[in-house]
């Protein structure tokens, strides 16, 4: 079983950036991949980005964010950050941090946590 907390979720101006964390307890996080999905209202939930487990050598981006968002792991902070710049208003969503016990995370994640919103004005 491993428990997921999402922090750093908030109101920021378009062109803004912010930082969410996700604190992992209750294994050894090294041994799970990582990711975070969004669902904005009255829209299906969709992948956000990943990170292998281990040292997190791999790295995956939806099309929409590459080249904004960088998903990065502290293994001894038991912690994914997922750091989000020139952030836009369709960037509004629920943003959830997941985990998977596989060296990529490939279907649905077992394991979630409980959302943090982020809001992007105009």
């Amino acid at each position: 079983q491993v428990q997921l907390v999402e922090s750093g979720g908030g109101l920021v101006q378009a062109g803004g950036s912010l930082r969410l964390s996700c604190a992992a307890s209750g294994r050894t996080f090294s041994n799970y991949a990582m990711a975070w999905f969004r669902q904005a209202p009255g829209k299906e939930r969709e992948f956000v980005a990943a990170i292998s487990w281990r040292s997190g050598s791999s790295t995956y981006y939806a099309d929409s964010v590459k080249g904004r968002f960088t998903i990065s792991r502290d293994n001894a902070k038991n912690t994914v950050y997922l750091r989000m710049n020139s952030l836009k208003p369709e960037d509004t969503a629920v943003y959830y941090c997941a985990a998977s016990s596989d060296r990529i995370v490939q279907g649905t994640p077992k394991y979630w946590g409980q959302g943090t919103q982020v809001t992007v004005s105009s």
